[in-house]
């Protein structure tokens, strides 16, 4: 019950005609942000945290919630229509919906994506409602162990799963600690890493450093990688309407992909990919024409789609509840929350509950307000894709210059920002994850805060650390995240030497290379 009262005063905080235009404006720039191929929604929220660095933290969030559902909508019709993904997320819905363009049924494709994306959304954040409480009861159990602990999870997870290499996962973090540290100690007084510069001695932004990695550096790489020829969009023919068939194909995957996504969202390694590809196989495995999978299957559209917007949601569930990003988008948020002095967690419950339930609110407006973008506006978004690409990099350019700038009309900052964004660029071609930098950043300086309280409390003795349960657990969590991958790598490599060494005798037998007939 007190629950759906909180839930009830949210709606009244988002339901003011000054919020609900931040919230429209969000969804309406992220689906126009999702349309466009290689622009997500991070790289959006990015570029926004130093225009909204005067805005009231409760708009500024309400807007960057609907940027992020609203790109999560958009990036199916730049999929279906020009098969170019405008995130990760849509990467599965391109293999049948752009399959389905090609016969004229791109119409079809879109309004099974966005009528999924709504079903989803809206399930989604009723769950997000009640879970995200749940897991703030439970971190009320935190002291400063078990907050060093998790933020610890924090940091491993992220570097672990975003990234397909750890190596490249660890280098990418421990760079971001390195950046936390620069400054002043606020224990001891010492400048720490500021190499005599006066204007390092409050930190490095990490406004600065988001825009840096998220902006600058994914646009140079963006565009350095673009192929300026003329791109086929395939127009949109015939009814805009679902068949009856097309319901009766698509509802299932639609709760089925819901399902999946949200709770997927929730967990560590989580993100959007996981639960869209999870969906695909097993809307393959349950279809009465599986044949159909990869030619245009519209239950391939429905079931990625859903799971993808449902993951949203369940990403929120741990950022707002614990602080712990799951994916690049929760990490560039929290760079947000950093920004406005708050740190996502009980306490933010407690003391911005407006804040919190005024955003989740927004997350089911925001859903009707999709809807209505969506489907009868198509045509619109799909206009977008005309965009010289130019046109579009040097814009996002100068005007990451420009919010950097004014964050404090400070040169020095000016500076820091093409040189992360170079480094950003020179990590995107190397194939380095940026965001557990951006988490190391954040997390590191907290993490380090709370090491310190908690060996204060138990008089220098480390072993509160694993003394305490919930430490311990999440501990040896963080520990098998780094050592698991490691350990499965060095068996199939194991297991592939081996495989191969018998080839190699067969091989050997016979110098021509051919086989005996069986």
């Amino acid at each position: 019950m007190d629950t759906l009262a909180a839930l009830g005063h949210g709606f009244l905080v988002a339901l003011t005609p000054y919020n609900l235009l931040w919230s429209a404006i969000g969804v309406t720039v992220g689906t126009a942000v999702g349309v466009l191929p290689g622009i997500g929604p991070a790289l959006t929220v990015a570029l926004l945290l130093p225009v909204t660095y005067g805005l009231e933290p409760t708009s500024a969030f309400i807007m960057f919630a609907g940027i992020y559902y609203g790109a999560m909508y958009g990036g199916s019709t730049t999929s279906i229509l020009l098969n170019a993904p405008g995130e990760s997320g849509s990467i599965v819905t391109a293999i049948d919906g752009h399959a389905m363009a090609r016969q004229g049924r791109g119409a079809q494709a879109l309004a099974t994506a966005a009528i999924g994306s709504f079903i989803a959304g809206t399930i989604a954040t009723a769950a997000l409602t009640f879970v995200a409480p749940l897991m703030v009861k439970m971190a009320l159990l935190f002291g400063p162990a078990e907050y060093f602990a998790l933020m610890v999870l924090a940091l491993t997870t992220v570097t672990a799963v975003l990234g397909s290499s750890l190596a490249r996962g660890l280098a990418s973090l421990f760079l971001g600690l390195a950046l936390g540290l620069v400054g002043i100690d606020m224990q001891t007084g010492q400048a720490r890493l500021a190499f005599g510069v006066p204007e390092l001695l409050d930190g490095i932004d990490t406004v600065v450093v988001a825009v840096g990695l998220f902006a600058v550096g994914e646009t140079l790489y963006v565009a350095s990688r673009h192929r300026f020829e003329t791109e086929e969009i395939y127009a949109l023919k015939g009814s805009k309407w679902m068949s009856r068939e097309d319901w009766s194909r698509s509802w299932k995957p639609w709760l089925r992909g819901t399902l999946l996504g949200f709770p997927i969202g929730t967990l560590p390694a989580g993100g959007s990919e996981i639960p869209t590809f999870l969906s695909y196989l097993v809307e393959k495995r349950l279809a009465k024409k599986p044949e159909e999978f990869g030619k245009g299957a519209i239950e391939a559209v429905a079931g990625p789609e859903a799971a993808n917007n449902a993951s949203a949601a369940g990403v929120l569930a741990p950022l707002l509840s614990l602080g712990l990003p799951t994916s690049a988008t929760a990490a560039i948020m929290l760079a947000a929350f950093q920004q406005y002095g708050l740190q996502p967690g009980p306490t933010l419950f407690d003391n911005n509950p407006e804040l919190v339930w005024g955003m989740i609110a927004s997350l089911y407006i925001g859903n009707v307000l999709l809807l209505v973008l969506n489907l009868p506006l198509v045509g619109f978004w799909v206009k977008l894709l005309l965009i010289p690409r130019p046109w579009l990099y040097a814009g996002i350019l100068v005007f990451s210059s420009l919010g950097a700038y004014t964050l404090n009309n400070n040169v020095i900052d000016l500076v820091i920002l093409w040189v992360i964004g170079l480094l950003g660029f020179g990590m995107r071609v190397l194939n380095v994850p940026v965001a557990p930098c951006v988490v190391g950043l954040i997390l590191g300086p907290l993490a380090e805060q709370q090491f310190r309280r908690a060996l204060a409390i138990s008089q220098g003795d480390p072993s509160v650390f694993l003394t305490h349960p919930i430490s311990a657990a999440l501990l040896i969590i963080a520990a098998l995240l780094v050592i698991g991958p490691m350990v499965l790598r060095f068996r199939s490599n194991g297991a592939g030497k081996g495989a191969g060494n018998g080839t190699g005798k067969g091989d050997s037998a016979s110098p021509s290379g051919s086989h005996p007939a069986t």
